[in-house]
């Protein structure tokens, strides 16, 4: 009796996680079921824990936007915790933890990746009569232009699919056919005195480029339907 005693004593350990996984409750639903497996004493610490939930480690579940990652020291206890986490046991415990009935992490984190929230910080409105007045003159911005795009050239609505879309757009001057007419202040070289732009010049300036980003995140991706299968 007094080894096994002394054994589970020795597996016992400390953990620490986030304040954002700490304040849903999470640790409390999780650490006594383990515990209550294996017979091993965990304690909660604020930071430094044996066991460390965080940004860093093994990948172990996903939520809250984020996936959680979990290091641990090289002891019984941490490696047991580790052991168990990855477990299909361990995992059904992630899942089965829920807030008002809904469920708030899955341990599915293999091949997945969460989208990273994009954040501008121009103004709308703005950013909104700025691309009607200047992109708008080929481009369909929203309904206000819906009938004066050109032909060949993607709405707004559209190259917000692409993957790239942020990029493109804070980058637009040096995208064909933008930069034969495109003046950025402090950014683009002047045009040549005997290379004028062959249509009124775009003039602009970073600041209005982020003003112009800010009102683009807001427009809502065209919907392009299913792609088509052969035959």
């Amino acid at each position: 009796m007094f080894p096994a005693v002394a054994q589970a004593q020795s597996a016992d350990f400390t953990v620490s996680a986030t304040r954002e996984i700490r304040d849903t409750g999470f640790l409390q639903h999780l650490l006594p079921r383990f515990s209550l497996k294996h017979g091993v004493r965990i304690t909660q610490v604020d930071e430094g824990g044996d066991v460390v939930i965080g940004g860093k480690g093994v990948p172990v579940f996903a939520g809250l936007d984020k996936i959680w990652s979990v290091t641990g020291s090289k002891a019984a206890g941490p490696d047991l915790f580790m052991e168990w986490l990855l477990s299909e046991i361990g995992k059904r415990t992630i899942e089965s933890f829920k807030l008002d009935s809904v469920a708030v992490f899955t341990a599915q984190v293999k091949d997945q990746k969460v989208a990273p929230v994009l954040a501008f910080e121009g103004d709308l409105v703005q950013g909104e009569a700025l691309s009607l007045a200047h992109c708008g003159r080929c481009h369909v911005i929203n309904e206000t232009n819906r009938m004066k795009g050109m032909g060949q050239t993607p709405s707004f609505a559209l190259m917000r699919t692409f993957d790239d879309w942020d990029n493109r757009f804070a980058t637009f001057f040096v995208l064909n056919p933008h930069p034969s007419f495109t003046q950025i202040a402090g950014i683009t070289e002047s045009f040549a005195a005997h290379l004028p732009p062959a249509i009124v010049p775009l003039e602009i300036t970073q600041a209005e480029i982020d003003h112009i980003l800010s009102y683009v995140a807001t427009i809502t991706p065209a919907d392009l339907g299913a792609p088509l299968q052969s035959q």
